[in-house]
């Protein structure tokens, strides 16, 4: 009888186990340790608990277009044209891309007159930043023509708008990358309640003066930006901000802009949101050599269960460069110069429907939904130039240009990371090619601390970099030489791809590339921006075969039912 009792006591216990793992419903727990994550529903839970973003769902940014990676032979569209020097610059190799998004459009007029008005209002008095972050619009001047009206009128009138924007170095995009990451990250966190939104900042909430709640969460002396934001230096917490249960006796452990929401028993203790909360995106960049041939050629119009039934030399289908449609047949697809002197066709039936550029919505999106990713201006990518890249870069996400950089501590201690007059974080050559003990760590800074206080012009400074930059590693020579002998390629060589208006049919092969130095301009080259894509590559399962895994279900602790 009691090895009975103790049976049937072993199987209950076993149903509740069993009953308790399977459930799908109720609280999330941890399956390692069953002690259940924090959420709002579970009071009792809170103090000291671990917060799980279980409703995270990706999205792309604005302006932005998921395209799903896979193998890509890069230089594989090349073609050799009659007359036409051969195409030297590219390796045939497979390599895979992972998934990504890309902008839908080249960054326009409009685009880039909205970066020069946010620093005109944020920075009034200083004249540089503005005057570095105006594009070069004397690229469109020549001795032998008369340019003049776009010089003057390109950039900032109406009837531009839409137009890409060029006259922009590589550097120029870059820092505009890196301005649209914060930018596109406070509107989401303003929008959401997690930062003060923008109505009670302006101290108008429903038509009422709300100065009180403005300020309550006073905006700090810079403007926002993400990495300063994610390292707690952003003082700002607005009525939607992540709960804080990590507290002891009532203080706050995220003591950067802590805030308490509600009242009474309601009251709660709200933090910074962080990457574990899945609110902030990904930085904006622009898109690798091998990412934007990929993006460009769009073969995943073209594939049925991994098989590629047609190859393609342009983002669209057919070996010509004219449309073979019913309703369009004839026209040509991407803004280009068909001939020497022909840029836009004849009067009364223009062909390409441009003379310069044009709008950077045109002409027939490839199988991605990108525009323009042939003709119009060729678009800067991040990558160095090299004529062996896709020798020797890795088959998995190849790229060539990687300088590894820390961001600079201002207080090695509590980790304060060092920001500029624009709060921006100051970036500084990495020192290590492993993560330091935090004795290290200390030493480090200490000693670059000494270093920055010298005024010994002998400080071994380089002494104290780590350098794993692929320039420098199986980095070959290259022999492009201008007249007096000099190599042309440098560190500061940057690659462009696509082909212009002012191009022929040859530079619109997405396998093509070129190279200008990285603080260059000119009136055939503009950009668009990427930004990586984190978890799973898939991007849509519909309709697509897989197997029936269920998603794990949490331990949970509590009786069976």
């Amino acid at each position: 009888m009691k090895k009975l009792i103790l049976y049937s006591l072993t199987c209950l216990s076993l149903a509740v186990l069993i009953t308790g793992c399977s459930s799908s419903k109720g609280r999330n727990s941890s399956s390692k340790t069953g002690i259940p994550y924090a959420d709002r529903k579970s009071r009792s839970n809170q103090s000291g608990a671990f917060a799980v973003a279980t409703q995270y769902k990706r999205a792309p940014g604005p302006g932005l277009i998921p395209i799903e990676g896979g193998v890509l032979v890069v230089g594989g569209s090349a073609i050799e044209v009659p007359g036409v020097e051969p195409n030297i610059y590219n390796y045939r190799r497979q390599v895979t891309v992972p998934s990504f998004y890309m902008d839908e459009t080249e960054v326009s007029n409009t685009d880039w007159l909205e970066y020069l008005h946010w620093i005109r209002y944020n920075f009034p008095e200083d004249q540089e930043f503005y005057y570095n972050e105006l594009p070069d619009t004397l690229v469109w001047r020549s001795a032998l023509s008369y340019n003049e009206p776009y010089v003057n009128n390109y950039l900032r009138h109406p009837a531009y708008r839409d137009y890409p924007v060029v006259g922009v170095s590589w550097e120029q995009a870059s820092r505009y990358c890196e301005w649209r990451t914060s930018r596109a990250n406070e509107f989401i966190l303003r929008e959401k309640g997690i930062l003060t939104d923008y109505r009670t900042l302006a101290g108008n909430s429903n038509g009422r003066n709300n100065n009180a709640t403005a300020a309550a969460a006073p905006r700090p002396d810079n403007p926002f930006n993400t990495d300063a934001y994610l390292n707690g230096q952003y003082n700002d917490v607005g009525k939607n901000a992540p709960i804080d249960y990590n507290t002891r006796g009532g203080a706050a452990t995220t003591t950067a802009g802590a805030a308490v929401a509600g009242n009474g028993r309601n009251s709660q203790i709200r933090r910074t949101a962080t990457l574990e909360d899945g609110v902030i995106m990904q930085p904006y960049r622009l898109p690798t050599e091998a990412e934007w041939e990929y993006a460009a050629l769009g073969l995943i119009g073209n594939t049925e269960y991994e098989n590629i039934n047609q190859n393609k030399i342009y983002p669209w289908n057919g070996l010509g460069v004219s449309s073979a449609k019913k309703k369009t047949r004839g026209l040509i697809q991407a803004n280009f110069k068909r001939a020497p002197g022909d840029y836009m066709g004849v009067g009364g039936s223009l062909n390409d429907k441009g003379d310069l550029t044009v709008p950077v919505i045109q002409y027939a999106p490839n199988d991605f939904g990108l525009y323009n990713m042939a003709g119009n201006v060729n678009e800067w990518v991040n990558d160095v130039y090299r004529t062996g890249t896709f020798t020797d870069a890795d088959a998995f996400n190849p790229y060539r240009g990687n300088y590894f950089t820390n961001k600079k501590l201002e207080d090695a201690q509590s980790g304060k990371i060092a920001l500029d007059k624009y709060g921006n974080p100051i970036k500084v050559a990495a020192h290590s090619g492993r993560k330091q003990t935090w004795a290290e760590k200390q030493a480090h800074a200490k000693m670059m601390d000494s270093i920055s206080r010298s005024t010994d012009p002998q400080n071994p400074v380089a002494s104290t970099t780590y350098q794993a930059d692929q320039r420098g590693y199986r980095d070959r020579q290259n022999t492009i030489l201008n007249e007096e002998g000099v190599t042309l390629v440098n560190d500061k060589s940057r690659v462009y791809k696509g082909g212009s208006w002012n191009d022929m049919a040859y530079w619109l092969n997405p396998a093509t590339r070129r190279f200008m130095q990285q603080d260059e301009s000119s009136a055939e080259v503009g950009f668009r921006c990427a930004m990586t894509m984190l978890g799973a590559p898939e991007i849509s399962t519909a309709g697509k075969r897989s197997f029936n895994t269920p998603p794990a279900k949490p331990y949970r602790v509590g009786k069976g039912k």
